[in-house]
């Protein structure tokens, strides 16, 4: 398992430093890296992010004027050269406060953190979290809705593809539709249904899951734009 990473450092060289050890760290996938918070805020309207590797002294808009602008705020680790900013960093509920220059051991272990904490939230979102009964192979399963990849229309099926595996069930995608929570779910065309939280980027054609590219229907793509804003 990975976390989605945005890097956000106004020094050039900083920014190949962290990015390099996010590059070649086994649990980070590098979404992007940008010198100014405008750009990451922008970054992060439109992917899903999970940690955000921050510096605070930047121009214009500085690390925590940035997090106070964000609606859902991921994980952030604070990388700074100054220990002065260590108390407000976790008034901001920081989940690690790093200082520069980096050291491999102590970035190892404030990942290492990060992944446990979005574990925890995780595990606690499952046990409590939206879900619905499908059935398939006259078995009838719980399946939790923040799983949910995407539903595909397959002939007289639907395909339900999770993070975990793949069920046909016997419905129309109107019908099934009406069973998912229409905050997290939209119809970007006429055989597909999409979790606005599992998207990571798109484009005018396509809406990529993974490796997965969804078709967008032409009038969709303003939709998807609109709920992509809420969600995040």
């Amino acid at each position: 398992m990975k976390l989605n990473c945005v890097v956000v450092d106004d020094s050039s060289l900083q920014r190949i430093v962290i990015t390099k050890l996010v590059n070649n760290h086994p649990n980070l996938h590098l979404v992007g890296d940008f010198s100014n918070a405008i750009e990451a805020k922008n970054c992060i309207t439109v992917n899903s992010v999970d940690l955000v590797l921050l510096d605070i002294e930047m121009p214009i808009i500085n690390g925590f004027d940035f997090i106070d602008g964000l609606k859902l705020k991921p994980q952030i680790i604070f990388i700074t050269s100054k220990a002065e900013y260590a108390l407000k960093a976790f008034d901001y509920n920081a989940t690690d406060y790093l200082q520069k220059p980096l050291l491999l051991e102590r970035f190892n272990a404030s990942i290492k953190r990060a992944m446990d904490l979005y574990l925890m939230k995780r595990e606690s979102i499952e046990e409590e979290g939206d879900h619905i009964f499908i059935k398939s192979n006259l078995k009838k399963l719980k399946i939790f809705t923040n799983k949910i990849k995407w539903i595909e229309a397959y002939g007289d099926y639907v395909k339900v593809v999770t993070e975990e595996d793949t069920n046909l069930v016997l419905s129309t995608m109107k019908s099934f539709e009406k069973d998912l929570p229409s905050e997290k779910f939209i119809r970007v065309h006429k055989s597909y249904i999409i979790n606005i939280g599992k998207v990571e980027r798109f484009n005018s054609k396509f809406a990529e899951i993974g490796k997965t590219k969804i078709p967008l229907s032409r009038n969709k793509k303003e939709g998807l734009i609109k709920a992509l804003a809420i969600d995040q």
